[in-house]
């Protein structure tokens, strides 16, 4: 039963992690377009970034494939729903299929 449990957690934690790591970097990436040193934003939040999802794969995969597979299809379908959730509605296709990359 400890076994279903933790192969349940970890595509949960795969979640968490990858929204952590592309929630953080669209922030960066907005944060660093007004600084005046983007490089060190980008520097220093990859080096955050990077660390808390090896540590969490760690942690959560052990030395178990499975929830290693579990974990990184969490973070997977997490970098998708950023995606999804940080584009701008100026980037959104339209819902119409007329005019759909037709010029008028």
């Amino acid at each position: 039963m400890n076994e279903v449990v933790s192969l349940i957690v970890a595509p949960a934690a795969g979640l968490f992690l990858g929204g952590a790591f592309f929630g953080g970097l669209w922030w960066t990436v907005r944060k660093s377009v007004s600084s005046g040193q983007p490089a060190l934003w980008f520097f220093g939040s990859l080096m955050l970034r990077m660390s808390i999802t090896l540590v969490g794969f760690y942690f959560v995969g052990q030395e178990n494939w499975e929830r290693w597979l579990l974990c990184l299809l969490g973070f997977v379908i997490a970098r998708l729903l950023v995606t999804w959730l940080t584009r701008s509605l100026g980037e959104r296709p339209a819902c119409s299929p007329q005019g759909a990359g037709y010029a008028p």
